[in-house]
């Protein structure tokens, strides 16, 4: 019996390449079950967040189902997949550490878990998830408590939208009288809004292709919605824009941006793009009084912030690998030569 982790993350893609492979919520279901059609697969989940898309199978022979998995992403995204992969018992350990916060960009962040969740969920309500997948993942949840509560290893920002915070801090000093545009206002929207009014920033914009989700979010941090097609009109009053849409395409593009800068001034605009794909044009910083960052350029301020935690990770490690053989002990006793339906 074996378990398969298959995939590309932060460490070994660049965003470009790592946008081409990102997962849509919708497309989900049908590549579970173009996953599953490969030959002795007999279960999979889908983990696909800004820092990696990743598959975990149970299945009948690891390299026939990697194999599988590399030819479905490749004709997906139209490029050969650089994929990394592990099996059993590594492929556990990886995805207790991925729940866990130790495989982030943001080493201890909190969002991963919901992504993990959600993706479980995702393959369960498609049929996917196995009953060793099952075990697998909820054992994982088990694990990534374990880790929150008994090291310190969730100290200093946590997510991608606290790192973005700190790196406007750096940019602009005191925050409170910055004006902030949020385009969408999903969970990372929400995470980075609430560590901006941490930060004491009082004007924030949101909008989102559904404009009630983006009065519900505004209404919650004190902010103003506008509709969707109006939002480059709020980004002439704006210092800061942070972008974290699903939108097909790119969204801030110079087309867009160009009329905005002109009656700016010298009024510089930070634009902060969390999205994966990517909402921004890499072509706007080189537009005057434009400057970009996107989720690979925020990796050295996570950097510089690891140092406050890193003397946790040998603790978080040594919890990870006991939890691997309790999960391990289980698996071998199933008895089973192939792997578990």
């Amino acid at each position: 019996m074996n378990i398969l982790c298959a995939g590309i993350n932060h460490r070994t893609a660049r965003l470009g390449v790592r946008e081409r492979f990102a997962v849509a919520p919708e497309e989900t279901p049908a590549l579970l079950s173009d996953l599953r059609s490969v030959e002795g697969v007999s279960g999979a989940v889908v983990l696909s967040t800004c820092n990696r898309v990743e598959i975990y199978a149970s299945g009948l022979c690891p390299v026939r189902a990697l194999d599988g998995f590399r030819e479905i992403l490749s004709s997906r995204a139209g490029v050969e997949a650089p994929l990394y992969h592990h099996d059993t018992p590594h492929a556990v350990r990886h995805l207790f550490r991925v729940a866990s916060g130790l495989d982030s960009m943001v080493i201890g962040e909190t969002e991963i878990l919901g992504q993990v969740k959600r993706a479980y969920s995702a393959a369960s309500e498609a049929g996917t998830a196995t009953r060793t997948m099952h075990k697998l993942f909820q054992h994982a949840f088990r694990v990534a408590k374990s880790v929150r509560t008994e090291t310190r290893i969730t100290s200093g920002p946590t997510s991608v939208g606290s790192v973005a915070v700190e790196l406007a801090e750096k940019i602009f000093g005191d925050l409170t009288n910055l004006r902030v545009l949020l385009l969408g206002a999903g969970e990372i929207s929400e995470r980075t809004a609430r560590s901006l009014q941490s930060r004491g920033v009082r004007s924030m914009v949101v909008s989102n292709r559904t404009y009630e989700r983006a009065a519900s979010l505004a209404a919650e941090i004190g902010g103003m919605a506008i509709h969707f097609d109006h939002w480059d009109k709020a980004a002439a009053d704006a210092d800061i824009l942070i972008s974290s849409t699903n939108a097909d395409g790119r969204l801030v593009t110079p087309g867009k941006l160009a009329p905005v800068m002109k009656g700016r001034g010298d009024r510089p605009l930070f634009v902060i793009d969390l999205a994966v794909p990517r909402d921004a044009d890499p072509a706007i910083n080189d537009m005057e009084g434009v400057f970009l960052h996107d989720v690979d350029s925020l990796q050295q301020i996570a950097a510089e912030s690891l140092v406050i935690r890193q003397r946790e990770v040998e603790r978080c490690e040594s919890l990870i690998e006991s939890h691997v053989g309790g999960f391990m002990n289980w698996l071998q006793s199933l008895h089973n030569p192939e792997w578990q339906r």
